[in-house]
C-alpha cells in the first residue's frame, strides 16, 4: 500500500500547491480582480471533473496493461507543458473578456498536467482495490485531501514569503517531474500484477436516483459555499493567496474529516451548529453589504461557517457512499457536483444577477439540501413522520425564514439604486441619499462595499471635489501645485466617477486608465465630473500597467495611481517595475501621487520600500474627515526625483513617510500581501 500512499500524496500536494502558484502569477494581467481566483478555481474543479471521468472511463472499460500503458504515455507527454510559467504572449492585449482569457492560458499552460494530477486519486485507489481485494481504498482518499490542504496551508507560509513567482513554478514543475516518474513506476506495478477476481455480489446494491442526486447536490452546494465566501473575502477585503487558501483549506479539512475511516462527523451536534452557521452568515451577508462588518469578525465568521455547512454536507456524503464496486462512479458524480458549483459561481451568476447573490442563494439551497437528504435515510423515517415530527418542520420554518429575510434585505438594497450591474471585475450601484433640493444630498458609487465617489446633487455644490479628492487631500495639493502658472498633463490610473476630473482648467489634459468596462458609461451618464470638467479628458481601457507599457512617454505633470479592487490597490500597480514605468511618463519635475487608504491592508511601508529602491522622495499627505464638504479622511503618498524635491509652498504641509515596519522590495516577482495586513 506504500508506493499507492506516497503516489497519491504527492499528486495531491501538487494538485493544490499549482494553484496559488498560478493564479498569483496571472493575477496582474487581469487587473489584480478577485475574480481571477473564481476563474482559476472554477478551471481546477471542471479539469478535475475530466481527470475523474478518465479514471472512470479507463477502469471500467480497459484492460490492467492497456490502462497502465495509456496512463504512462501520458505522463510522458505532459512533460512538454513544463515548467508552467506562462509566456507573456498570453497578456491581454486590450479589452477583451477576461473569463474566457484566463481559461484559454491555463488550458496552455498547466491544462495536461493538471489533467494527470486530477485522475491520479481515483484512479490508484481504483488499481488499489482491484489489486488487494477487499482492500477499503476511502482512506486513501482523506491521504489526498490531507495532501492538497498540506500544499495550500503551506503556500502563504513556506513559499510565498520566501520565494519567487519564477521560483516557485520551477520548484513546482521539477517536483512533477519527478511525480511523473513515481506514478508510472505506480501504473507498472499495478498493470503487471495479477489482479484478484472481483466479487459479483454487490454490497447494498446498485445506487437509485436520488442517491446519485446527492451524489451531485451535496458538493454543488459546498463549492458554491467555497466560491462565494471566498469572493466575498477577496472583494472586500484583498484579493491575496491567504484569503484564496483559507476556505479552500477549510473545505478540504471537511472532506478528510468526513471520509477518514473512523469517521469525525455527527448529526448531533453538526445539525445544530448548521442552523447557528447559516443563521450568523445571512445575518453578516446582509450587514456586511453596507461595509458594518469588521475584518476581525468577518474572516472568522465565515470561515467557522463554511467549515460547518461543508461538514455537514460531506458528512451526509459520506453516509451515502456506495460499495466500491461503484467507486469510480462516486467520485465522478461528487467531481461532477464541485465543477456545478464553480459553473454556477464562475460563469453564470455574474450574467444573470446584478450583485453577489450567489451567497444568499448559497445558504438557503444548502439548508433545503441537507433537509431533503435527512428525509431521504431510511433511519429517520420515524424522526419526519413520529411523535418528532416537530423537528423537521421547525427546520424547515427556519429555512423559509432565512430565505425571506435574504430576500427582503436583497430587494431592499437594490430598491433605491439608480444603477446596479455586475461583471467579472464586480459589482457597481449607483444611489442617491435624498432629492436634488437638498444641499446634503449626494449620488454615490459604490463597488462591493466600498466607496468609490459622491457628488453632490445641488447645482451649487456639483463642482466641489468630494471623498478623498478634496482639496487638502495629496492628489488636490499636487495638482495645485504643478498648475500655478501654466496648463498641465494629468494621468490617473482608477476612473471611478472622474472627482478628479473636476480640478481640469482650459488647457489642460486628463488622460483616465480604467479596466472595468462598465465604469466609463457610469461616470458619464451617472455623474458629471468628467462631461463637465474644462480640461480635455480621454479614457484609455484596458489595464493601466498594459496600457503605459506600451504608449510613448505621456509627460504628465501629475501621475496618480488610485486604481481599486474593492478596498485593495492590485498589486502590480505598487511593484519596482511599477514605480520605474510612472517615472518614465513623468516629467523631470513631475508628481507620483498614490492613494493607499485602505481598511485593511497597510501599504505605506511598500511605498517607503519603492521610494528607497528607485532613489525618490516620498512624502504622505494624510487628511481627516470634513463632513461640510463631504470629504473624506485620505492617505496620499507622494513621490518626485530629488532633483526637483518638494519645495513648493503647497507641498510643505506634506510630511516625511516613516513606516512603522519594514517589507521586502515588491517586483513582478515578488510580493507579500499578507504580510502587511493591519
Amino acid at each position: 500500500m506504500l508506493i499507492y500512499a506516497v503516489t497519491i500524496l504527492v499528486s495531491a500536494f501538487l494538485l493544490f500547491q499549482v494553484q496559488p502558484v498560478i493564479a498569483k502569477i496571472i493575477l496582474p494581467w487581469f487587473g489584480g480582480s478577485a475574480a481571477v481566483w473564481t476563474v482559476c478555481l472554477l478551471f481546477f474543479q471542471m479539469v478535475l471533473l475530466l481527470g475523474y471521468l478518465y479514471a472512470h472511463a479507463v477502469v471500467r472499460y480497459l484492460k490492467p496493461r492497456v490502462q497502465m500503458t495509456l496512463h504512462t504515455v501520458l505522463l510522458a507527454g505532459s512533460a512538454i507543458a513544463l515548467p508552467i510559467f506562462p509566456s507573456v504572449a498570453w497578456k491581454p492585449t486590450g479589452t477583451e473578456e477576461p473569463t474566457w482569457a484566463i481559461l484559454r492560458l491555463l488550458a496552455v499552460s498547466v491544462g495536461l498536467p493538471y489533467f494527470l494530477l486530477s485522475t491520479t486519486g481515483p484512479l490508484l485507489q481504483a488499481w488499489y482495490a482491484r489489486r488487494f481485494q477487499g482492500a477499503i481504498p476511502y482512506r486513501l482518499y482523506a491521504l489526498s485531501n490531507a495532501g492538497s490542504m498540506f500544499a495550500l496551508l503551506s503556500y502563504p507560509v513556506l513559499f510565498e514569503p520566501v520565494f519567487t513567482t519564477h521560483q516557485q513554478a520551477n520548484m513546482w514543475s521539477f517536483a512533477y517531474g519527478v511525480f511523473a516518474v513515481l506514478c508510472g513506476f505506480t501504473a507498472f506495478r499495478s498493470g503487471s500484477g495479477v489482479a484478484a477476481a472481483e466479487s459479483v455480489e454487490e454490497e447494498g446494491g446498485k445506487p437509485g436516483w436520488r442517491q446519485y442526486a446527492l451524489w451531485l447536490l451535496l458538493p454543488a452546494s459546498a463549492s458554491v459555499l467555497l466560491l462565494a465566501i471566498t469572493n466575498h473575502l477577496s472583494q472586500n477585503v484583498a484579493a491575496i493567496p491567504f484569503l484564496w487558501v483559507l476556505p479552500l483549506s477549510i473545505y478540504l479539512l471537511t472532506f478528510i474529516l468526513c471520509f477518514e475511516g473512523s469517521g469525525w462527523y455527527r448529526r448531533n451536534p453538526y445539525l445544530q451548529l448548521l442552523a447557528v452557521a447559516l443563521g450568523s452568515m445571512a445575518y453578516a451577508t446582509a450587514e456586511d453589504s453596507t461595509g458594518n462588518v469588521a475584518v476581525k469578525v468577518m474572516v472568522p465568521l465565515f470561515t467557522l461557517g463554511l467549515y460547518t455547512c461543508c461538514m455537514v454536507c460531506h458528512g451526509e456524503l459520506v453516509r451515502l457512499k456506495p460499495h466500491p464496486r461503484y467507486l469510480t462512479q462516486f467520485y465522478l458524480t461528487i467531481s461532477a457536483g464541485g465543477a456545478l458549483g464553480g459553473i454556477f459561481v464562475g460563469l453564470i451568476a455574474p450574467r444573470i444577477f446584478r450583485s453577489f447573490y450567489e451567497m444568499p442563494v448559497g445558504l438557503v439551497v444548502c439548508a433545503g439540501l441537507v433537509l431533503w437528504a435527512l428525509r431521504m435515510d431510511p433511519g429517520l423515517s420515524s424522526w419526519f413522520h413520529g411523535r418528532r415530527g416537530a423537528a423537521p418542520v421547525a427546520g424547515a420554518a427556519l429555512a423559509i425564514a432565512m430565505a425571506g429575510y435574504l430576500g427582503f434585505h436583497s430587494r431592499e438594497q437594490s430598491k433605491g439604486a439608480r444603477v446596479m450591474v455586475r461583471n467579472f471585475y464586480g459589482a457597481l450601484r449607483v444611489r442617491d441619499t435624498g432629492p436634488a433640493t437638498a444641499l446634503d444630498s449626494v449620488r454615490t458609487l459604490t463597488h462591493g462595499t466600498i466607496n468609490h465617489g459622491e457628488e453632490y446633487l445641488n447645482a451649487t455644490k456639483k463642482h466641489l471635489a468630494t471623498t478623498y479628492y478634496g482639496p487638502n487631500t495629496g492628489i488636490g495639493i499636487a495638482l495645485r501645485e504643478k498648475g500655478k502658472d501654466k496648463a498641465i498633463r494629468v494621468g490617473v490610473i482608477g476612473l471611478g466617477t472622474g472627482t478628479i476630473a473636476t480640478y481640469g482648467r482650459l488647457g489642460d489634459y486628463y488622460r483616465f486608465y480604467e479596466i472595468n468596462p462598465l465604469v466609463p458609461w457610469i461616470a458619464r451618464t451617472q455623474f458629471s465630473f468628467v462631461p463637465d470638467s474644462k480640461a480635455k479628458v480621454e479614457i484609455a481601457m484596458g489595464d493601466a500597467r498594459l496600457s503605459l507599457e506600451r504608449e510613448a512617454p505621456e509627460n504628465f505633470d501629475v501621475l496618480a495611481v488610485d486604481a481599486f479592487s474593492s478596498d485593495a490597490i492590485p498589486v502590480h500597480l505598487l511593484t519596482r517595475e511599477a514605480m520605474d514605468l510612472y517615472f518614465r511618463h513623468l516629467r523631470p519635475d513631475g508628481i507620483l501621487a498614490v492613494h493607499i487608504s485602505n481598511r485593511y491592508l497597510d501599504l505605506e511601508p511598500v511605498l517607503w520600500g519603492e521610494s528607497r529602491a528607485t532613489g525618490k522622495l516620498a512624502r504622505v499627505v494624510d487628511t481627516e474627515d470634513d463632513d461640510a464638504q463631504d470629504v473624506f479622511g485620505a492617505t496620499w503618498v507622494l513621490l518626485a526625483r530629488p532633483e526637483s524635491g518638494f519645495h513648493g509652498e503647497e507641498l510643505s504641509g506634506s510630511a516625511e513617510i516613516k513606516p512603522a515596519r519594514r517589507v521586502r522590495l515588491w517586483t513582478d516577482d515578488y510580493s507579500n500581501l499578507f504580510q502587511i495586513l493591519k
